[in-house]
């Protein structure tokens, strides 16, 4: 299959477009009418600038409105027509792309139809064009693809074929056999987009919520296995309409539908057995076996506080770098590293975040195949300095600039503390914190869909439904990311934030971090109500929570008074589910807006949904006022 992605996809003029496509590594486009109509050069500048970029248009699309016309005005569509078989010629492509009529003046019948395409082909092919029918999930009599195949099929010409287009099918839920029954060579091109699931009007959910495979809720697997049923290995087109890609980068989203495209053809390998030509597998996807370590990129002026915060929260100095201005602090199964040391990339993050996460490394089974996959999948692979004796570990770039490291415990990765570290002998107080139960981020909300796209197609993680929570600011997108070991003490999890309001909490973050981040890490303790008590006693400020809180908590559960009180006096939430409980507890927010979490679980599944609203709230009464000009 030739992956290639429509202009339509993405933000800016036809230029740029082509560009960002061509630096992607398509190496086939659609244009979009719209896009040549804006164009201030002429066809065949467009032809040129194609051909320079080693680009192949596949298409010129749509042409609208066709088949079925009156009599009266079936000649006029004809005409029309031949000019676009002019366009064809002057793009220097040979499919025309038509898509079902929505017309009010359009007449159905099947045979009419057909005799209209039957036409239609035969002007085609006098020219050596050929002609694609797509049905439209919203066309007045054709919104089928089991019609537009049967239209196609009764037109009879070699000139003919059908378009597919995996969101017009699936979203209007139609069953998939007959895909498998159409003969390959009569598949002129196929469309693909995914989508959230959303009850609305098909055109506005098409105009506005299409998204990258692997981005929404589609079947896109089912769609994919029965297309690899007919043999197809033609041009596998992307097709996005989205608000989000359109406020975004040009070449950012054109990386994310490459990736996208890359992985989901490989899913499909896999799953059928058929592995397409020209397209080499990718390494299997990662199963993260947890949080190996957060590194923190420390200012020298704040070291001293930060390290006394950990002393608070149980961890204790257990090693000190060989070469560097680096420390390791550990508790149970949690690794911190503190990097305050005057060159190399933590230096360079710290200078524009100030004190923050500016890494965190994965253990994975095989940290060489997971960059090989992360890399095949477009992800920069980052080489930093590496001094003698000490690990190369393997990273790619992460949110907002970070590092992603990858470790495993059957290469000498797995003894990276040992290795470059050299050990302090000090005891770890310890106050029960286990492992890192989860790590929320915070970005831009149009970057949502990228950082879903790439955890979920480097590791083998799934997503949750998307939840809106609600900031005294305003609302918050919130999107989980599991992987398969997601029990606790093993697997990731994630927790990505982004919001269209300026005010909340998580776009606070971005405007005083410079950018997106890691907002909070969130600590297992095996004994929360403990682990808080003692944190209190050595100093450390907790985010308070309102007695109303507690008070409703009385009224809505079945706990005792006296644990009440205790959770009251700790600021201790709480909720539970079907599986079981959960309680949480907040730091105060960090200079840069940076906080700790401390969870317990007890076959609780969520993340404390229902105490996200009380606990922002907490946190905006302690934040700084924003500084908005007067009007």
């Amino acid at each position: 299959m030739k992956p290639a992605i429509a202009t339509v996809c993405l933000s800016g003029g036809l230029q740029e477009k082509l560009e960002a496509i061509a630096a992607a590594g398509f190496t086939d486009v659609e244009i979009f009418e719209n896009d040549l109509i804006a164009f201030p050069g002429s066809p065949a500048d467009v032809r040129r600038m194609c051909a320079d970029l080693g680009l192949t248009i596949c298409t010129l699309q749509p042409f609208r409105d066709f088949e079925g016309m009156p009599d009266a005005r079936r000649q006029r569509t004809f005409d029309r027509a031949e000019r676009k078989f002019d366009l064809l010629q002057e793009l220097g492509t040979d499919l025309l792309f038509v898509c079902s009529s929505v017309s009010p003046e359009a007449q159905g019948g099947i045979d009419r139809l057909a005799a209209d395409f039957r036409e239609l082909g035969e002007r085609a092919a006098h020219r050596g064009l050929r002609v694609g029918y797509e049905a439209l999930a919203w066309g007045r009599f054709v919104n089928d693809y089991r019609d537009s195949w049967e239209i196609v099929r009764r037109a009879g010409h070699p000139a003919v074929g059908l378009i597919l287009d995996s969101f017009h099918v699936l979203s209007r839920g139609i069953d998939l056999s007959t895909i498998a029954t159409i003969p390959k060579d009569k598949i002129v091109l196929v469309q693909l987009a995914d989508a959230p699931k959303l009850q609305m009007d098909h055109l506005s959910w098409s105009r506005h919520w299409r998204c990258m495979p692997g981005q929404g809720e589609l079947d896109l697997a089912g769609f994919m296995d029965a297309l690899a049923a007919t043999g197809y290995d033609g041009v596998l087109s992307l097709e996005i309409f989205n608000d989000r890609f359109r406020a975004g980068s040009a070449r950012a989203v054109a990386v994310d539908g490459r990736r996208s495209l890359l992985t989901m053809i490989d899913d499909a390998s896999v799953r059928t057995g058929r592995r397409i030509a020209g397209v080499p597998p990718l390494p299997s996807r990662a199963p993260v076996q947890g949080v190996e370590f957060t590194e923190f990129a420390v200012d020298e002026g704040e070291r001293a506080s930060f390290e006394a915060l950990l002393r608070a929260m149980g961890f204790g100095c257990t090693g000190r770098h060989r070469s560097k201005d680096v420390s390791l602090w550990s508790q149970g199964a949690v690794r911190i590293v503190l990097n305050s040391d005057k060159e190399g990339f933590a230096h360079s993050y710290n200078i524009t975040h100030g004190t923050s996460v500016c890494a965190m490394a994965l253990k994975v089974p095989d940290a060489s195949a997971t960059l090989s996959r992360a890399t095949a999948l477009l992800d920069k692979p980052h080489a930093g300095a590496v001094g003698p004796g000490e690990l190369d570990i393997p990273a790619v770039r992460g949110l907002g600039g970070s590092l992603l490291y990858f470790v495993d415990d059957a290469s000498p990765l797995g003894r990276w503390s040992e290795v470059d570290f050299e050990p302090t002998g000090e005891a770890v107080p310890g106050l029960g914190i286990d492992h890192v139960d989860h790590v929320s981020q915070s970005m831009q909300y149009e970057e949502m869909l990228t950082w879903l796209l790439f955890y979920t197609s480097i590791f083998d993680a799934r997503k949750t439904p998307s939840q809106a929570v609600i900031d005294p600011g305003g609302v918050v997108q919130s999107q989980v990311i599991e992987s398969a070991l997601g029990s606790p003490g093993h697997g990731l999890r994630l927790v990505l934030n982004g919001s269209q309001s300026h005010r909340t909490l998580s776009s606070r973050f971005l405007s005083e971090f410079f950018g997106s981040g890691v907002q909070h890490i969130a600590l297992a303790a095996r004994d929360l109500v403990a682990a808080v008590r003692s944190m209190k006693a050595a100093g450390m400020e907790m985010l308070p929570i309102p007695d109303n809180y507690y008070d409703d908590l009385e009224a809505r559960v079945d706990l005792a008074p006296e644990t009440i009180d205790t959770f009251r006096e700790l600021g201790i939430l709480y909720d539970r589910d079907d599986n079981g409980t959960f309680l949480q507890a907040y730091s105060t927010t960090l200079e840069g807006g940076f906080f700790f979490e401390f969870v317990q679980r007890d076959g609780y599944a969520g993340y404390g949904a229902p105490n996200a609203a009380i606990r922002l709230a907490a946190q905006a009464r302690l934040a700084r006022p924003l500084d908005i000009p007067s009007l």
